[in-house]
């Protein structure tokens, strides 16, 4: 029976049913008098729990603790600050990461242990428990909290990023919902995010950690607004199962609406971190197609949207295309120059590796969008892949200047 996946409106990581939330200001960032900061994720019955997080030898204390309590594959909450990234703050940090799941805990009547923490902010600088202990009580849950967390996640992000799908297939149905947050040191290869995924749906353990790296293949690691990486990279994906039904497992009759939607939860969420990535003016789209496999694909298009080159040409609507085959050339991806084809927009520039003279000035227009779509076709396979990124703007400079000061 064909599913139908729909948008739910206003939809966030609190959308599936049981799921609550609420965020207060802490006083974290003392820089950010009364911003919302520190937020707690709660499902009123266990979860089985799946995680991604830093490919970074530098890991927060947060993600080791939450990496650890990931083990037996079930969580009952999730605790996030923004302000600070509790990292590169030694031994100390993880016992404070650790009263904060403790302090939520006690408060919700569940054990320290299924307890998850999340930390975003300035590295190296410890958490001020001392404001945190009392605005941990302070907490207020609620069906719609999901949206007051998505705010206290953000750092330099201009603008909240959550959303929710619901999934319809016959009498039975489940939703997913989410929320992220990122705008600077983006970058492939589990991204530097933040992300909270939530679904009613009833899922198998080893299923949803086997989807939940997929989707993130697809979606999270195909971004870059930087190339710089942070040690607090986390995506969590928590499922209570109140939708009801059996199981769903890799041979499950549900499992690919439930992949395809969780697919587009973390795409929609993706390009949102990159069209805000720090100083951003432009969302640039790279597709590319006719590689020798997938992954050849994603080396591609990740290569064309971190390159900083391409990025300020995009910036400045200069149609230097040089820069795009330049960066596939280096990508490692095989290519043929006698072979490749290249579009900005709709218009082709390159034909079977020979420049066409199209328009400077129509190209130059188009590269004044909103939105940027670049693709490439090797003409060597089937495998095809789609990364996000952002122009390079002197906001960024700025932004990156004066972040402590």
């Amino acid at each position: 029976m064909k599913a139908v996946i729909e948008a739910v409106p206003g939809g966030t990581v609190t959308s599936p049913e049981g799921f609550f939330a609420g965020a207060v200001s802490a006083g974290i960032n003392a820089r950010a008098a009364g911003k919302l900061d520190l937020a707690v994720l709660f499902s009123e019955t266990p979860c089985v729990a799946a995680g991604l997080f830093t490919t970074s030898k530098l890991k927060s204390a947060p993600v080791q603790l939450t990496k650890q309590r990931l083990d037996p594959g079930k969580a009952g909450a999730v605790v996030v600050n923004s302000g600070c990234a509790n990292a590169f703050t030694g031994e100390h940090g993880l016992v404070d990461a650790a009263e904060v799941a403790s302090l939520v805990a006690e408060g919700i009547g569940i054990d320290p242990e299924d307890v998850l923490v999340a930390s975003t902010g300035v590295i190296g600088v410890p958490l001020p428990m001392k404001r945190i202990r009392p605005a941990v009580e302070m907490i207020i849950m609620s069906r719609d909290g999901g949206h007051d967390l998505a705010r206290a996640m953000m750092t330099t992000d201009t603008l909240p990023k959550e959303t929710a799908v619901s999934v319809k297939i016959g009498n039975n149905g489940f939703t997913i919902g989410g929320a992220a947050k990122g705008s600077g040191m983006i970058h492939p290869d589990m991204a530097t995010l933040l992300c909270f995924l939530t679904t009613d749906a009833p899922v198998e353990r080893h299923f949803l950690r086997e989807v939940l790296k997929r989707a993130v293949d697809l979606s999270f690691n195909m971004i870059s607004v930087d190339g710089d990486t942070s040690p607090s990279d986390t995506a969590l994906l928590l499922a209570n199962g109140l939708a009801g039904g059996e199981p769903i497992s890799a041979d499950s009759p549900r499992a690919e609406a439930f992949e395809r939607a969780l697919e587009q939860v973390c795409v929609y969420l993706a390009k949102l971190i990159a069209a805000d990535g720090e100083g951003a003016t432009r969302l640039i789209e790279v597709k590319v197609s006719g590689a020798a496999t997938i992954l050849e694909a994603r080396k591609a298009a990740r290569a064309v949207v971190s390159s900083a080159l391409v990025k300020a040409a995009i910036h400045g609507a200069d149609p230097n295309w040089g820069r795009v085959v330049a960066a596939v050339g280096r990508s490692g991806a095989d290519m043929d120059e006698y072979k490749i084809d290249l579009y900005l927009g709709d218009i082709q520039v390159i034909k079977e590796g020979r420049h066409l003279k199209s328009g400077k000035r129509a190209v130059n227009k188009l590269l004044k969008g909103k939105e940027i779509n670049l693709r490439v076709n090797l003409n060597l396979g089937e495998g095809s892949a789609t990364a996000w990124g952002c122009d390079l703007s002197p906001e960024y400079v700025a932004i990156n200047s004066e972040y402590m000061t």
